[in-house]
């Protein structure tokens, strides 16, 4: 049976990827993308829509469907301060969780990272593993949750950091103990995420970054 995919994230890195090839699949006849600002329609499959994220409720009628893909995420610069960057990283995927679980959504698919960790002194690594917690209190059928390390790929906004980073680290983790931190390309995890939603399953499963690489 056909299924209804939602994406939070869709205008990112990884979601870009995700509609690319979502649209493939047979499986899947339509994609909601819903987004802070416009992004055109690739696809016939394909239908965005604008929310107000501080607003979500209001939209709450969109949060049905087979599948919900959350890859939104932000940085500290690009959300102007640690408050609205857990606005973003957290607030906003939790409540968006909530509404999709009201409404039955069965599987819940989350871009967390490498070290999330609710308890880590880090903020970034913390707001994922809160927002990790967060969600494994919601009553999903199914919650996929992949934790990739530094994201390579052309994104529309500028981080020059990461760019850096995707030059060096490949080298960097040559080094013995450090390969469980080399980077991975977002079509990379694109893919293997559509994966996941094609099997059968139920519960919670983590994939670490080798589990990403993988093909299977």
């Amino acid at each position: 049976m056909a299924k209804k995919a939602i994406i939070l994230g869709a205008t990112g890195l990884i979601g870009g990827h995700l509609i690319e090839q979502l649209v493939r699949e047979a499986s899947i006849d339509q994609i909601i993308t819903l987004t802070r600002r416009p992004a055109p329609a690739s696809h016939d499959k394909v239908s965005n829509v604008v929310v107000d994220f501080d607003r979500l409720e209001e939209y709450a009628n969109l949060f049905q469907g087979d599948l919900l893909f959350s890859c939104l995420g932000t940085t500290k610069k690009q959300a102007g301060g640690l408050e609205q960057q857990y606005k973003v990283d957290v607030e906003y995927q939790f409540h968006a969780a909530q509404l999709a679980a009201d409404n039955g959504v069965p599987h819940y698919l989350l871009v967390s990272s490498s070290g999330a960790n609710a308890k880590s002194s880090s903020a970034y690594l913390r707001m994922k593993g809160e927002l990790e917690q967060k969600i494994l209190a919601l009553p999903f059928t199914r919650v996929s949750i992949f934790r990739p390390s530094l994201l390579m790929g052309e994104r529309h906004d500028s981080r020059p950091a990461e760019k850096l980073g995707a030059i060096l680290m490949p080298w960097i983790c040559k080094l013995p103990g450090l390969r469980r931190y080399r980077p991975i390309s977002g079509a990379q995890v694109a893919a293997k995420m559509i994966r996941v939603s094609q099997k059968a399953g139920q519960g919670v499963e983590t994939f670490t970054l080798d589990e990403l690489f993988s093909s299977e």
